[in-house]
């Protein structure tokens, strides 16, 4: 993440002036009340601005699809029933910092009833890049995951031309995301940047 962003996001946290206002003049209620793209595209609210992407690949919802057995299965194993493994949800991130996301793929603590959810309910968000998914959009969903205190984050691209899938996962500390995992090889791995260990194996998000 670049120093300046971090700079001018913890600047706004603390309700500093900027020369240059980061926040864009699109709130969360308006966020909420745009109709749904026909075309199978998504609309995020980043700090303040609409961010538009395309319809997901083919390639990328096969991913999102295959996180959600591993997820279930580790989720039954450690006993917890209070927690809900979905794709695709509006999570409403920060009123003040005026982004509103959909994550690939949540674990809430509670039942996902309903279109869209606080920040509060998220205990761990996925985010699957695409190549359309630019570095400054990236870094400012890691900035805005973090300031709303959501406790784990993945993220998920492909790394050049190689075949396989990178996954890193970080963990919530003093405000800002350190690493704990990286899986970059195929095979069972057990990632513990989550609210239960969960085994999967990065080959199965692949075809």
């Amino acid at each position: 993440m670049s120093a300046a962003l971090k700079e001018e996001t913890q600047a706004r946290l603390e309700g500093a002036a900027l020369p240059n206002p980061l926040i864009g003049p699109h709130t969360i209620q308006e966020w909420i009340e745009l109709p749904s793209p026909e075309d199978g595209s998504s609309v995020e609210l980043i700090f303040g601005h609409f961010h538009v992407d395309p319809p997901p690949s083919g390639e990328h919802q096969l991913a999102v699809t295959r996180l959600i057995r591993p997820f279930e299965d580790s989720i039954s194993a450690a006993g917890r029933t209070d927690l809900y493994a979905v794709i695709g949800v509006g999570v409403k991130i920060s009123s003040t910092l005026r982004n509103g996301s959909i994550p690939d793929v949540v674990i809430m603590d509670r039942p996902p009833a309903g279109a869209s959810f606080p920040a509060e309910a998220l205990r761990l968000a996925v985010e699957v890049w695409s190549p359309g998914n630019d570095r400054n959009e990236r870094e400012a969903k890691v900035v805005a995951y973090a300031a709303a205190g959501v406790p784990f984050l993945w993220t998920i691209s492909r790394k050049g031309d190689h075949p396989g899938l990178e996954l890193i996962a970080h963990r919530l500390h003093e405000g800002q995301y350190v690493l704990e995992n990286t899986v970059r090889a195929a095979g069972a791995a057990t990632i513990t940047a989550a609210p239960v260990p969960i085994t999967l194996d990065s080959a199965d998000l692949v075809f």
